[in-house]
């Protein structure tokens, strides 16, 4: 029987397992577990990056008869609630398996946030084709030199905008509101391009600063807003698609290499199953969420081609400056011109 050596892990997972053999009178003890596998992602339990992961884990059990154990630690549990550890984990071996948004990953190489550049990738359907084919690749290359294998990439969202302070229709709203977004240049140059004040913030400490009026507001999919409960401390949304966001569904390459080719297959496979089935739940519920929001006396607002016009316009510079700062091979992974 091999099993993994991350104290974090092989303590839990030892716990759970002699708790389901006390609970279970033995009913396990059959089962030859080879592989005993920690899987980490940066949201609560009730968001997009935890729910693939969970189902995950779900098929890597029922297709492996149990012999191969994915053990899911939402909130950055393992890296103390830090995103930015959690990535470096992820690279050194302290996680096995790992799924994070590509504005976090961008910490370990920058190039990987390019299709946040806003307004380039327009729909859904276009995100799953780019990425499905040469944006995927384009992933792998960069992330395999920082010891980390890419398995497949889930909708994070269009990310759209939440304020305490007033409605966002036009440029000039946001002049002064203080609003969280990661650490991504991509995110801080243009809300500062806007006349905003970014501020790089954890997202484990935005719903505390949002009370407290640290901060202002916040940019996130409609699914994360949800989940963190923006709509019960943010009066006003913008529904403004201005940035598509990605998670990849990862591996420490050392410890991926080290799998049998039967169990690499069988975690493919089911990674790229758990993929789609987030791509789909997204995309399904993301209708359904907006007219949620405005149930509980949100003030959403949808902008129009024509109102998002200016905004654009604001920021065309950054864009420039963006674009040619990730060089074209990296544009020309996502079909950006």
């Amino acid at each position: 029987m091999k099993l993994k050596a991350r104290i974090p892990a092989l303590l839990l997972s030892m716990l759970f397992v002699a708790l389901t053999l006390a609970g279970c009178g033995g009913a396990g003890s059959d089962v030859d577990v080879k592989w005993d596998l920690s899987m980490a992602v940066n949201g609560t339990d009730t968001q997009i990056d935890s729910l693939v992961a969970y189902h995950f884990a779900e098929l890597v059990e029922e297709r492996s008869g149990g012999s191969v154990v994915i053990n899911v630690f939402p909130n950055d549990t393992l890296a103390g609630g830090n995103s930015t550890k959690g990535i470096e984990y992820i690279a050194t071996g302290g996680s096995d398996l790992g799924a994070y948004a590509t504005s976090v990953l961008a910490g370990l190489e920058p190039k990987i946030s390019v299709a946040t550049i806003p307004w380039a990738i327009s729909s859904y359907e276009e995100a799953r084709q780019v990425i499905d084919s040469t944006g995927g690749a384009y992933y792998a290359q960069l992330l395999e030199p920082k010891g980390i294998t890419y398995l497949g990439s889930f909708h994070n969202g269009f990310r759209q905008l939440t304020n305490s302070v007033r409605p966002v229709t036009k440029p000039e709203d946001l002049k002064g509101l203080k609003i969280r977004v990661p650490g991504s240049a991509v995110y801080m140059n243009f809300f500062d391009a806007l006349g905003a004040n970014p501020t790089a913030m954890s997202w484990s400490e935005v719903f505390t600063a949002i009370q407290q009026g640290t901060i202002d507001g916040q940019e996130n999919g409609c699914s994360i807003t949800k989940s963190a409960k923006m709509d019960e401390i943010q009066p006003y949304m913008t529904i403004w698609n201005y940035s598509y966001e990605t998670d990849l569904f990862v591996a420490n390459k050392k410890i991926w290499d080290s799998l049998d080719p039967e169990t690499q297959t069988l975690l493919q496979e089911c990674a790229l199953e758990a993929c789609e089935w987030g791509r789909d739940s997204l995309e399904a519920d993301e209708q359904a969420l907006i007219q949620g929001f405005r149930d509980v006396g949100m003030q959403v607002d949808v902008l129009t081609e024509e109102q998002l016009a200016p905004f654009k316009e604001a920021v065309s510079g950054v864009l420039d400056q963006l674009k040619a700062s990730y060089g074209p091979d990296a544009c020309a992974a996502f079909g950006i011109e």
